[in-house]
Parts: structure tokens; sequence; C-alpha cells
């Protein structure tokens, strides 16, 4: 592999770390510390997540909030279970209400975007149903952190300053001023190593936890979100969040490499890496830095979200079924359309018939895949003041095209870009992976599946890899450490390949592997954030 000697900030020193009685690898040292210390005083994989998602809203604010939607799939007593804690448009959110203010499409800041928040659902609903331990207890470490404070880690640091920079240039309207109070409390961003604390940030999950979420959907703090909504002229109201609950559903799966590989369905874009795979998966890849390797991957991703943009939102709304899309005969299809020349991709016809993200795992074999996030780095740059309550922008991804099939409505949820990955074999689990990173996430669920299950790389290895991202056409952006032959290769098939030197948007992710012989945990964690992984 040929690294480009300039400039490579990912190449890990990292190897895969094992434990027998649990694990939890995220993105930040001390939410993974949390959740460890909650599998120690008697929780499970699911009480551990609980606790290191409650943690990342303090610890990680830059990518997630009180504010945030969730997704998790669990593997519990054999069985896996899918929650998807995405919320909906208010009631009073329309498409002709936004055109009828000359807008053209969704705003990505302010009240406007905001969809009802689903992460403390999640927490209540994942607590209920498998938890072991008291809400209260679970959510101890994170209330404590944003009470006391904590130093920013590096990359957290490096994110902060990016956003905060801008946004306190451009950002003047009174509906952000709790959030540059809160994320700039001296005028400008905290730096790396700097101590940053939120009390009402603590004041919120405190009661969160002591009301199993309900003062934040029917109580309290559903009350300050309404009131500050209807002072600032946003759309969400109380009756929206106390209409809220999570729901429980089922994944879908596709089998690659003798590998069930699980994804939640629509409104999340997990369908979109399952299509993918349904393509790739009537190829034989001989080798990994090979261009027939990555032409093959990029060509079926650019069809996979060809669809998938066209198609996924709201599933009461879908023209288009997943098990349509997920068929054997339309993979057939679209893989004979991949030829030797980059394509530009369009859409095909079925045959009929911002984010962060955990993985936990305890001794007795139970597991959690869990993402949440708040889009956009700090999401729609809200807070409700004397809440700590950092708002996501989710109401972004809609569409104001009446003809599409993601136009705004009321109630209704919108395409969402964070998904949660599970792997199975014969019935059996292999553990949790995920890669947060917007659109990045089902391109590097493909990268990092076929990188273990095609090329043996151990999940440390699959993570550490160069990736590629399809942007848009025929522009792909790789990595600095992307090697150049191929980058070459692919120009010369069509491909307008983009070295970026940043080192951002290629995704951040985890993975956590079980061996079925003997029960010993393998984890990976990415070497392009803070990443840590917690064992016992």
């Amino acid at each position: 592999m040929v690294y480009d000697p300039l400039y490579y900030p990912f190449r890990s020193q990292r190897m895969c770390m094992y434990a027998e009685r649990g694990m939890v690898a995220t993105g930040h040292p001390l939410a993974a510390q949390a959740g460890l210390d909650t599998l120690k005083r008697g929780g499970n994989a699911v009480d551990a997540a609980i606790a290191t998602a409650a943690c990342l809203t303090v610890v990680e604010p830059t990518a997630n909030g009180i504010g945030s939607d969730a997704f998790a799939l669990v593997w519990v007593e054999g069985a896996l279970h899918g929650l998807n804690a995405s919320g909906p448009a208010p009631k009073s959110l329309s498409r002709d209400a936004l055109t009828a203010q000359g807008l053209t499409e969704m705003p990505r800041f302010g009240l406007t975007p905001v969809t009802v928040p689903g992460a403390p659902g999640a927490w209540a609903a994942l607590s209920a149903r498998f938890g072991r331990l008291p809400l209260p207890t679970v959510l101890a470490p994170a209330i404590e952190y944003a009470a006391r404070g904590f130093p920013l880690s590096p990359t957290l640091g490096r994110g902060w300053k990016n956003a905060l920079t801008q946004d306190l240039k451009e950002l003047t309207a009174p509906v952000h001023q709790a959030y540059l109070d809160t994320f700039a409390p001296s005028g400008r961003p905290p730096a790396v190593g700097a101590v940053w604390r939120s009390p009402d940030h603590a004041r919120t999950l405190a009661s969160i936890a002591e009301t199993r979420a309900e003062s934040f959907y029917r109580g309290e703090l559903a009350e300050r979100i309404d009131r500050f909504s209807r002072e600032q002229g946003g759309y969400i109201r109380g009756e929206d969040l106390a209409s809220y609950y999570p729901e429980w559903v089922t994944p879908l799966a596709v089998n690659y490499r003798s590998f069930d590989v699980w994804e939640l369905p629509p409104n999340g874009q997990g369908l979109v890496a399952l299509l993918a795979l349904n393509i790739l998966t009537g190829y034989e890849f001989a080798e990994r830095d090979n261009i027939e390797t990555y032409h093959r991957q990029i060509e079926a991703v650019k069809l996979a979200f060809a669809d998938g943009l066209a198609h996924i939102t709201d599933p009461r709304c879908m023209r288009v079924m997943p098990e349509e899309l997920l068929s054997t005969e339309y993979a057939v299809k679209r893989r004979g359309e991949i030829g030797r020349a980059a394509l530009t991709p369009t859409l095909g016809t079925p045959i009929r018939g911002g984010t962060v993200y955990l993985a936990t795992a305890d001794g007795e074999g139970n597991m959690v895949s869990y993402i949440q996030s708040n889009y956009m780095g700090f999401g729609a740059r809200v807070v409700v003041p004397g809440t700590g309550i950092s708002l996501q922008n989710r109401g972004h991804s809609f569409s104001l095209d009446a003809t599409h099939a993601n136009v705004v409505a009321p109630g209704k949820r919108p395409f969402h870009t964070i998904i949660p990955g599970f792997l199975t074999q014969a019935g059996a689990a292999i553990g949790p992976f995920g890669i947060m990173g917007g659109h990045m996430q089902p391109q590097a669920h493909v990268q990092v599946l076929m990188n273990m299950l095609d090329f043996n790389l151990n999940p440390q290895a699959a993570l550490d890899a160069p990736r590629w991202q399809w942007v848009s056409g025929k522009t792909v952006q790789v990595e600095a450490s992307f090697p150049q032959h191929i980058a070459e290769a692919l120009m010369r098939r069509g491909h307008a390949v983009q070295r970026t030197v940043d080192g951002g948007g290629f995704g951040r992710g985890q993975v956590i592997w079980r061996d079925g012989a003997t029960g010993v945990l393998c984890g990976g964690t990415e070497p392009r954030t803070d990443g840590h992984i917690a064992v016992w």
C-alpha cells in the first residue's frame, strides 16, 4: 500500500482490544469508561449503552445532545431488536407554511428544522424493556460530568473551535444566544484541555433520570421547550412532545459472505448499505488494493444512493418498499449497470412483488449497537435557555418539492442519516458496528464490512484502512493516505478523484466482535477521533 508521505494523520498505533466480561467502544474515553463502570455496578450491555449515550451528550456536544434522535440494535437472549427513536416534524410544520414564507428549501439552523427529539425517549425505552439498573444510577456519570466539568480532548476541541468560531460571527439572532452562551461561555470556544461544565445540562439529565423522561415529553421540560419555541417563532409544541414515543421495529438484513448484515428499516439510510452489499455480493474480490475492488464498490454505492435518496422517508409515506429494493432480481439488474467506466447514478425501477456511535457488550452475551446525533455538528445551534438542551436540526433533511417522497409534512419523520449496524452468522451474534458521519455512514459500513469479511482484516485494521467517499455524480473524495496508484487508476476509469488534506468527513466508528467458541470480545476503535475501548 502506498501512503502519502506528506500527510497521514490517522496512522493508527492501536491494536485490537480483548476482554471477557465486558467492553464499551465509543468516540470519547470518559463516555466509554462511564459505560464500563455501569457494567461493574451490575448493569448489563443495555445499561452500559444508555450510560455511555447520556455521557456523550456532555463530553461530545459537537455531535449530539439531549435534543438528539437515536437508533439502536439490541441483541438480548438470542434475538435482535430494533429501536427507532427518531422524532417527527411538529404538527404545525407543513410545506405550505414554509413556501408561503418564500422558502425553497429547509433552513439549516434555527427552530424551523427542529423535529421532536427522540434520545431521552430511547434511554427510557431501552431501560424499561432490557435494563437492569435504575435510570438515575445509569445517568449518574453523565450528570456528574455536566455538573463538575471535564477537560476537552484534542479532536473534540478542534471540532468545537471550528464550529463556534464560525457561528460566533454569523449567528446573531436572539434564538441562538443561549447556544452561544452555553458553548462559548467567555465569548470564545474553550481550548483543548480547558474544563467546560454545564450545570443546566446536569439538572436536565437528573430530571430525565428521575421521571424516566416523562418531564421531557409531558412535564416541566416540555413546557420550557414549548414556551421557548412560541417566543422565538418555532413550530414545535408541547403536544408534539406529549404524543411522542420511540418505536420498536423489525431490523432488515441481507446475507453477505455467509454473514447476515443487519440495519434498521427506513426512515434511516441503513437501506443504502444493504442495497450496495446486495449488488456487491455477486462479485468475488481477490484483493483489497485492486482497481476492480474500488471501482465496483464506488459504483454499487452510487446506485444504492440513487435509490435510497429517492425513496427513503417515513415508512408510512414510502412509495417503494424496502423488500422490493432488496430483492435478488433487483440486485442483479443494478449490478448489470456497472461497467468499466464510472457512471452517473440514475434512479432504478424496482421489480415490483453531524453523530456519536457506541457499541457495548457484556459477559452474558448481550450486545448493543447505538447511535445518536444532533446533525451538522451542534445541530440547530439552538439551546433551550436554562436547560442545556441542544436541539437537533434533522428537519433540514426534508424536501420542499411536493413530488418528492421525503417532502415535509406534519407529524412525518424525515430521511435520517444515522444508522447502527449488527452482524450475525447462523443465528448467533457476531457483534455491533457503526461509523458515524452523514452520508458517509452507509459507505463506511460497506468499506469496513468488506475489509473484515472479504479481506480478513481484524476490527481495528478494518477501521484504520484508508477510505473513499462518493460525493455526487462521478466525484469521489479520498483520504490523504489513500493509495496513489489506485486513485490514478480510478481517474482513468472516469472517476473525478479529489484527495483531501483536512482529515475530516470520512466517518468515525467502532466495532465489537464476539468469538463464538470462547466468548472473548475483540474491539476496534476509530483513529480519526478520540476513540477509546474500555474493557473488563
